[in-house]
């Protein structure tokens, strides 16, 4: 009976065309092979799983192919079967990490003038090559410059700043970037059709979230997950099976934490805790929400495009909204420091408790950063209009004895000048918070200067009032009245408040500074005297 394999290996590409995410290189390396223009000193470089390795035998098979097809190696002919057997004494992979040493490289360097016994060229991939020594590196610079015809060296590595710039400038080098997680999930699909897995969709996007960019750690998720579970696999199980808390708990502990409801998100860490959940992982999903959300903070839109899909976008755009981004910055700090001190913590519960008090009470904690986040989140709910002082929440409510009929009539005012309106308060045309809303919505679609009008500030030049299905900018100078008034300006401000009232408003701009008319019985009261004057007497 045939050994199980790793799924990791089973299904490693064998084709430049089989290789996920990474069309940049491939395309460059079929190009070369089929003009023939190879280098002799390649350097792939990249984070981990994101097929180094994988183009490096491939590159060697092409080379080497009795029959290549469009820059693919065929994979049946002899030196393609004996390379991939690991039979082939000209295709030799060095692991750098366990072969550093300078005789290493001398006995390489030996070994390298030989002509190849097999096929046509003897190539020679180097893994992991930033462990080489200084020595080692000096050792290795002359051959790699001036190589026999029938020599090709690959060098791979993921920490490329340990690389000698000497080594870099006699390599072409190729940047192996991460795979997306579409591109992840997609193969993923691909190799649970071939292996008879029921992968769910969100289990696939799941595995790709944490596979951080890496095919091979994505793979290797699949296998230890499909392996422990029966049945489909769904997200819950990928949860279960890793010993993570999972979307909806990271963004439901969230929003425990953005309402300071601290008795909740304790409950809710204790039954996690108590189902087996790693409580790295657990902060580690926290941090990436709080990333997600600064983000979209910071890029409404665009920012959608940016989220590592801790919690879906719905979820993650209703938290950002409670979240100032000063909370969020000492958050991201709180749970870094936090996680970075559980290697020598002596109870990484206890810690992890304390972090998510701070969390919830920033008024626990009096440093900088978190009073910096209890003024951004009291500014917030000011610009917002949810911070009403007490004393203009709400009108005292009358007695339960004092009936309407029985209210004295209100006194006779026609004739008094109206009173200077109060656009601060609420009316029953305009809600409450509604200049605050109006403001950072016309806001958003105007530039410096103009959007510079538009604070909600009690010292603002302008102020808003709602008159019926009318809305009239109150400007307290000139000059801010010529800018405002045009038409494309008015338009704007009737359009969004129109979306805000839910009603459609005209708007119109008025300036306070100049004298307002004269009463009408006045007037009539003041022509007349003139008209009479003869027979008005002054009492002298």
């Amino acid at each position: 009976m045939a050994s199980y394999q790793a799924l990791y290996r089973k299904y490693r590409p064998q084709t430049f065309d089989d290789v996920v995410g990474q069309m940049a290189v491939t395309q460059t390396l079929k190009t070369q092979l089929v003009k023939d223009q190879l280098s002799h000193a390649y350097l792939f470089t990249g984070s981990r799983g994101t097929g180094k390795t994988s183009c490096a035998k491939i590159l060697a098979k092409a080379v080497n192919c009795l029959d290549p097809q469009d820059g693919n190696p065929c994979n049946r002919c002899e030196a393609c079967r004996a390379i991939d057997s690991g039979a082939c004494m000209d295709v030799l992979e060095i692991d750098a990490a366990s072969n550093n040493g300078v005789d290493n490289v001398r006995d390489l360097r030996d070994d390298a003038i030989y002509s190849p016994s097999q096929v046509k060229k003897r190539v020679y991939i180097i893994d992991e090559v930033h462990m080489l020594s200084i020595s080692a590196f000096n050792a290795l610079l002359k051959i790699i410059e001036e190589p026999p015809e029938h020599l090709l060296f690959i060098l791979a590595t993921t920490e490329l700043h340990k690389v000698p710039a000497t080594i870099l400038s006699r390599c072409q080098r190729f940047s192996f970037r991460r795979i997306s997680q579409e591109d992840i999930a997609a193969r993923l699909q691909y190799v649970a059709y071939q292996e008879n897995i029921d992968l769910d969709v969100s289990a696939a996007r799941v595995l790709s979230r944490m596979a951080d960019g890496g095919m091979r750690d994505a793979m290797s998720l699949l296998d230890q997950c499909a392996s422990a579970t029966t049945g489909e696999l769904t997200a819950e199980k990928v949860y279960g099976c890793l010993g993570i808390a999972g979307e909806q708990k990271a963004g439901e502990l969230m929003g425990y934490i953005a309402r300071h409801e601290t008795k909740n998100a304790l409950a809710l860490f204790n039954r996690l805790y108590a189902d087996g959940k790693d409580l790295g992982a657990l902060l580690d999903e926290l941090a990436c929400l709080a990333r997600d959300l600064l983000i979209l903070k910071t890029a409404p839109n665009a920012g959608l495009a940016m989220l590592s899909g801790v919690a879906d976008d719905k979820e993650a755009s209703a938290l950002s909204r409670e979240i100032s981004d000063g909370e969020l910055v000492r958050m991201m700090n709180l749970l870094q420091q936090t996680m970075a001190g559980f290697t020598r913590s002596a109870s990484r519960r206890l810690d992890a408790e304390l972090c998510l008090l701070n969390l919830c009470q920033p008024e626990l904690s009096l440093d900088a950063k978190a009073l910096n986040a209890r003024l951004t989140r009291l500014e917030e709910q000011v610009r917002s209009g949810e911070y009403v002082l007490a004393s203009k929440a709400a009108p005292d409510p009358k007695p339960a004895d004092v009936v309407d009929d029985e209210l004295p009539p209100p006194p006779d005012d026609s004739d008094a000048p109206p009173a200077e309106e109060n656009t601060e308060q609420p009316t029953e045309d305009m809600p409450m918070g509604f200049w605050t809303d109006l403001a950072a919505a016309v806001r958003q679609e105007l530039r410096p200067p103009m959007s510079g009008f538009f604070a909600a500030t009690p010292n603002a030049p302008v102020k808003v009032a709602v008159q019926g299905d009318g809305v009239i900018l109150q400007c307290t100078d000139g000059f801010t009245a010529g800018m405002l008034d045009r038409p494309d300006i008015i338009a704007l401000v009737a359009r969004k408040a129109g979306a805000i009232l839910g009603r459609p408003v005209s708007a119109k701009v008025v300036d306070t500074t100049k004298a307002p008319q004269q009463n009408e019985k006045m007037d009539r009261l003041l022509s007349f005297g003139r008209a009479h004057s003869d027979v008005i007497k002054i009492k002298e």
